[in-house]
């Protein structure tokens, strides 16, 4: 069962997200921050989204700025724009009654999650799945550009069967995100997850990401999966992970509510 919702991005359009609702007990909720220019059903998305749902974790996914079902310019937005969204996202949640416990990032999503994660309403813990340690090193295709946009203003790029426009202003947020101070001002448990033949970001990215966090922190080498985790069962893998290393940060009683017991 999937729950449609729009709510507004912090630079004006409307966003398009997909609430997997949970299945049997309901164990807690998340949200998906998916890759760079992925978008909601992108296999990593849907996939990992579906798998934590059927385990009783209902998980909000949404398109960023000119993905997918979402309104607006893709090249309007940033990682600070990527960022505070996610924030919005989490906002959405808590209104609903059902807070977002658990934040799940991909690829350059995963790195948003980790900067977005002190600001967002709720939240309990982190994992990131093939994330960069740096937001300026996407990927590179992106690189191949990035002179050009820096020089020109900006740059057509055809990229996932559609034409983005960068903007200048795009790249040079990117190039002033300071992610190593985000993760070392996390507090919260951090699930870091790699693949060690990811071919797009490389697992030293993650031993970056590792060195830098503070405990509760924990490494899963996803051996055998590729970038956009397309490969058969290695998106449901990532989710029974993060799953079973989420329980105890999720089962956790929120102030007032059901189980709140006190000793």
């Amino acid at each position: 069962m999937t729950e449609e919702v729009r709510f507004k991005s912090v630079v004006g359009p409307e966003l398009a997200g997909s609430i997997d609702l949970p299945e049997g007990e309901i164990r807690g909720w998340g949200i998906f921050v998916h890759g760079f220019t992925l978008g909601k059903n992108s296999p990593a998305a849907s996939r990992i989204s579906k798998q934590l749902a059927r385990e009783g974790i209902g998980m909000l996914r949404y398109d960023n700025l000119g993905i997918g079902d979402s309104d607006g310019d893709w090249g309007d937005g940033s990682f600070t724009v990527k960022v505070q969204d996610t924030v919005r996202a989490a906002t959405l949640m808590a209104e609903r009654g059902t807070p977002a416990d658990l934040l799940v990032g991909h690829s350059w999503g995963g790195a948003a999650a980790i900067a977005a994660a002190a600001e967002a309403t709720g939240v309990r813990a982190v994992a990131t799945i093939g994330a960069p340690a740096n937001p300026s090193h996407v990927e590179r295709q992106y690189d191949a550009v990035m002179d050009r946009v820096l020089s020109e203003g900006s740059h057509e790029w055809f990229v996932g069967g559609r034409t983005l426009v960068l903007k200048r202003a795009f790249v040079e947020d990117v190039h002033q995100a300071r992610l190593q101070d985000r993760i070392r001002e996390l507090h919260l448990p951090l699930l870091v997850m790699h693949s060690p033949t990811d071919d797009t970001v490389d697992i030293a990215n993650a031993g970056e990401i590792f060195r830098e966090a503070r405990h509760p922190r924990s490494f899963v080498s996803l051996e055998g999966a590729d970038h956009l985790m397309t490969a058969r069962g290695q998106a449901q893998r990532a989710a029974h992970i993060i799953s079973a290393w989420a329980d105890q940060y999720i089962h956790q009683s929120r102030p007032g509510g059901p189980g709140t017991h006190s000793g």
